[in-house]
């Protein structure tokens, strides 16, 4: 019963912002699936997740958008109050920190590893890239097969 529940919240996520995801998607070249399967690793699709990390961050909502980028983002007016409570612009903002990831590292599992380990070039921040990207990856697959279904 469990199970049915969580499944029938998680289709209701989907639904619900099935257009975000394609929107981000288009507006920065980057799969909606891949998008999805980021936030699913991240928060487990929830809307309204906050973190506090260990070397005092913060991350917020479905992409876990993370406070590194609150001080840019406030002069376009995205707040982490406004991230919490607008899934899309979450969705789009979290597109936004991919791309800039794919700006360094070009469309590949590198990048994505960078979106939750950052871009340092050592072999500590490599690995927790690798370690990442994988876990998308699982998820990803098994987005994209269940599109085939």
């Amino acid at each position: 019963m469990l199970r049915l529940i969580l499944v029938l919240f998680f289709l209701t996520v989907h639904c619900a912002n099935a257009h975000c995801w394609q929107q981000a998607g288009e507006r920065y070249g980057i799969e909606p699936e891949l998008l999805q399967a980021i936030a699913t690793v991240e928060s487990g699709l929830s809307a309204t997740a906050f973190n506090k990390n260990r070397d005092g961050s913060t991350d917020v909502g479905l992409m876990q958008i993370n406070s590194q980028h609150f001080k840019y983002l406030k002069k376009y007016r995205i707040t982490p109050g406004s991230l919490l409570n607008n899934p899309c612009q979450n969705i789009m903002t979290g597109a936004w920190v991919l791309a800039g990831q794919m700006r360094i590292f070009g469309y590949s599992w590198e990048a994505v590893g960078a979106y939750n380990a950052g871009n340092a070039r050592n072999k500590k921040t490599r690995l927790a890239r690798m370690k990442y990207s994988q876990k998308v990856a699982r998820v990803y697959q098994g987005l994209k097969s269940n599109d085939k279904d």
